[in-house]
């Protein structure tokens, strides 16, 4: 009786062991189950940090882009408005300026019409011009334009009252014919005041002709002087 009791025992302490010992390696298999296990986890929890870390970050760029855009529509309302209340300041300026134009426009249009009247009185005043001419053609004609002749000389004092200067000029312009009050001064040897001065009293004194048709201007002694001075010069 006492065997077959040991024999159980022993029995029963070998399925314990051996119980034991399966249920080490099963808790074992587990342990390292539960390590692979624990690494996947942890490999997808920090995958999924990293996720929320780049979305985050995402967030942030958006987030900024939303200020920003924020910020430069507030800047665009504020300049808005500001050119808003520019124009209704503009505004009445805009209508003065707009009638100033339509002033302008009718008197431009008085200008024109002035212009026209004027353009057509010239070609009249032109069309009487050539029809004077036209007559004027028919006439002979008178002493040369430009000539200027002041009183007759009275031939028994025509000579008297000259200064010798005075009968140089008229021998130079007798022996060589008209001559402008600069080309006398040089010959005179006197100012150009003294010798205009002195043209000018010998012509209103009747002894020469002067031509006004350009200046300066020409001096020419007068043929009944010219005939004078010949007898003059004859008598000598």
């Amino acid at each position: 009786m006492t065997d077959v009791l040991l024999v159980l025992v022993g029995i029963l302490i070998a399925m314990t062991v051996g119980a034991a010992v399966e249920y080490y390696r099963q808790l074992r298999r587990v342990q390292r189950e539960y390590g692979k296990a624990k690494e996947v986890v942890e490999d997808i929890v920090l995958s999924f940090n990293r996720q929320l870390n780049r979305e985050a970050e995402r967030l942030e760029i958006v987030a900024y882009k939303v200020g920003t855009i924020s910020s430069k529509g507030d800047r665009a309302l504020k300049r808005a408005t500001e050119v808003e209340k520019q124009l209704h300041t503009l505004e009445p300026k805009i209508g003065a300026v707009l009638g100033d134009r339509e002033k302008m426009l009718v008197k431009l249009g008085e200008i024109d019409k002035k212009v026209c009247d004027a353009t057509a009185s010239q070609k009249a005043l032109t069309a009487q011009i050539s029809d004077i001419e036209e007559r004027t053609q028919q006439f002979p004609v008178g002493p040369e334009q430009g000539i200027e002749a002041v009183i007759p000389i009275k031939r028994e004092k025509a000579l008297a009252p000259l200064t010798e200067t005075e009968l140089s000029v008229l021998e130079i312009l007798a022996l060589e014919g008209p001559k402008t009050a600069p080309e006398i001064k040089d010959r005179i040897k006197l100012s150009r005041e003294h010798t205009a001065r002195l043209m000018k009293k010998i012509y209103e004194e009747g002894y020469l002709e002067r031509d006004t048709s350009k200046i300066p201007f020409k001096y020419r002694i007068k043929k009944e002087m010219e005939k004078l001075l010949k007898k003059k010069e004859s008598k000598t």
